[in-house]
C-alpha cells in the first residue's frame, strides 16, 4: 500500500471554466495539484486565451501548442506558434495569446508557483483610451470585464 495520493482524470470530463476561449479545463484543480497550474484550452480562431494583454508578477508560464496556431504578443514583439511549439513567459513579462489560422488551437498552459497566479491586465480601454486593468463581475451566467479607470464594459464571455 502506498502513502502517495495519485490522481487521474479524463480531461474532456472536467467542467469548463469561464474565460474568453471556447473551453478551459483546469486540470490542476481536478487532480489537486498545489505547486503548479495546468490548464488545457481549446480556442477558435480570433479567441483569446486566457484573458488579454496581462502579466503574472510572480509566476512563470509555459504554453505548449498541441494543435492549431497561436499569435503571442509580448513586450519584445509578436511570435507565431504552431503545433509542437512551446513558449516560455518569465514572471512579470506581459503577454497576450490569440488563436489564429483556420482551425481551433488546443494549448496546454502551465504556471508556477501556482499560488502566484494573480494576473494584472493592462490594456487600452476602447471607451476612455487609458491603459488600465480590469475589474469583473459575474452576471446572468457571463463574466463581464470593466475598465478600472472609467468603468465602461470592455468584454463579456460565458
Amino acid at each position: 500500500m502506498s502513502d502517495h495520493e495519485y490522481a487521474r482524470v479524463h480531461v474532456p470530463d472536467i467542467e469548463h471554466t469561464p474565460n474568453p476561449s471556447r473551453e478551459k479545463k483546469e486540470v490542476d484543480e481536478a487532480v489537486g495539484a498545489s505547486a503548479f497550474g495546468f490548464n488545457v484550452y481549446t480556442a477558435d480562431p480570433g479567441e483569446q486565451l486566457p484573458w488579454g494583454y496581462h502579466r503574472h508578477p510572480a509566476q512563470e508560464e509555459l504554453f505548449y501548442v498541441v494543435a492549431g496556431e497561436l499569435r503571442v504578443d509580448t513586450a519584445d514583439g509578436t511570435q507565431h506558434l504552431e503545433a509542437e511549439d512551446a513558449f516560455f513567459v518569465p514572471e512579470n513579462a506581459p503577454v497576450a495569446a490569440e488563436a489564429v489560422g483556420d482551425r481551433p488551437a488546443r494549448v496546454v498552459a502551465v504556471g508556477a508557483p501556482k499560488d502566484a497566479d494573480d494576473a494584472v491586465i493592462e490594456e487600452e480601454c476602447p471607451a476612455c483610451g487609458e491603459v488600465t486593468g480590469r475589474t469583473h463581475e459575474k452576471a446572468d451566467g457571463e463574466y463581464v470585464l470593466y475598465c478600472e479607470s472609467c468603468g465602461a464594459e470592455v468584454t463579456r464571455f460565458a
